[in-house]
């Protein structure tokens, strides 16, 4: 079966189930999104990780500690998916600088490396708690999003591993929600809340792409997407503006 065949069978809604019948430019694609989903969890939770002790409670630092436990493990799920693909599991997850950050003023949509395909959102330094809380709400509505998006590519196996980790990124949302409502009704916090917010909302938003773009297509045509960026980034936008209303915080 030749590639054209192959995206026409692709374009009709069939799926693909094994490394041995993927042509090499799906295989490519399908190895950006990989790398690009398994690079964020690793870096989000690395991020997070720093912040853990910095919750003002233990039912918070044990909220904050299963974030991280859930973000790697949903990681090395799809990071077992591109090893079937010849990537080197153990150097990839052990041999990059999942901490590093540029700094917190860097222009929005920067990047650090060529090699580190985390979205440019994890680039940025947390600030303290209540910064980590804000930016993990609007991050988990992304995420959640997303990954409605991803349960439904084109190869089966990943779109299975999709499936399962949606739940436990979802529940980090809902976690965050509930974190920044009992900060949000702290004496004199939301201002500060709301500094977070207007921080982290263009970020997060940067994190859909752009508007037009060519590679969309390819991703369609390959049933590795079937919402555009502008329609992701409008119902984030919605979910993310429903969530701040309820903790008495506004979208920027």
């Amino acid at each position: 079966m030749n590639e054209m065949s192959i995206e026409s069978y692709l374009a009709q809604g069939g799926v693909l189930t094994s490394p041995g019948n993927v042509p090499p430019r799906y295989r490519a694609e399908l190895m950006r999104l990989m790398a690009t989903f398994v690079d964020s969890e690793l870096a989000g939770a690395a991020g997070f990780a720093d912040i853990i002790n910095e919750g003002p409670g233990i039912t918070e630092r044990i909220a904050a500690s299963r974030i991280v436990l859930e973000k790697l493990d949903h990681a090395e799920r799809v990071l077992k998916i591109m090893g079937e693909f010849g990537a080197n599991t153990d150097r990839y997850a052990n041999h990059h600088p999942w901490t590093a950050r540029l700094e917190r003023d860097a222009e929005v949509g920067a990047t650090r490396s060529e090699h580190d395909m985390r979205l440019s959102v994890f680039n940025y330094p947390l600030q303290g708690w209540a910064d980590a809380v804000a930016m993990n709400l609007l991050m988990g509505k992304a995420v959640s999003i997303q990954l409605v998006e991803f349960s439904l590519v084109s190869y089966q196996p990943l779109a299975e591993a999709f499936r399962a980790i949606a739940p436990g990124e979802t529940r980090h949302a809902e976690l965050a929600e509930e974190g920044l409502s009992k900060l949000a009704a702290e004496d004199g916090a939301k201002e500060s809340l709301q500094a977070s917010v207007n921080y982290w909302w263009p970020r997060v938003a940067d994190s859909f792409g752009g508007d037009k773009s060519a590679r969309a297509e390819t991703l369609a045509a390959f049933g590795l997407r079937r919402s555009s960026n502008t329609a992701l980034r409008a119902r984030w936008e919605a979910e993310a503006d429903s969530a701040l209303g309820r903790v008495g915080l506004a979208r920027p």
